[in-house]
């Protein structure tokens, strides 16, 4: 069973790679496109969405909705692109992990907008 979970995640990663090089193919509809950008920049971020201290929520976002999000991007790539980038993602395996400054920025600018709602809350009971 160990040896199954680790080739699932090793078929698991070769994707993510997969999708950072699908992103930039031209066979890819535009609305794919969108999606794969938004998966591949939560992937490789290298801040979590949700924090892995946070207890049970932490590791939802590991376990459930990055996986989840390649498989649904999986779903919108024609297949002969994603068997291209594919055979891409696995030169790119050998030479280390991506990290993604604009997942950063997306994880970062969540976090913000969510502080600034809750502060502009607290500030309007305390008006009132």
């Amino acid at each position: 069973m160990m040896e199954k979970l680790k080739r699932r995640a090793q078929v698991l990663k070769r994707d993510a790679y997969a999708l950072t090089i699908a992103v930039r193919d031209p066979r890819v509809p535009w609305y794919a496109r969108v999606f794969l950008g938004l998966v591949v920049a939560h992937t490789f971020s290298p801040i979590d969405l949700i924090p892995d201290f946070v207890p049970v929520l932490g590791y939802l976002d590991d376990l459930i909705i990055t996986p989840l999000g390649i498989a649904l991007a999986l779903k919108m790539i024609p297949p002969e692109a994603m068997a291209d980038a594919r055979r891409q993602s696995e030169e790119w395996m050998q030479q280390g992990k991506p990290v993604s400054r604009a997942g950063a920025i997306l994880v970062i600018s969540v976090w913000l907008v969510v502080l600034t709602v809750l502060v502009w809350l607290i500030v309007r009971q305390v008006i009132e």
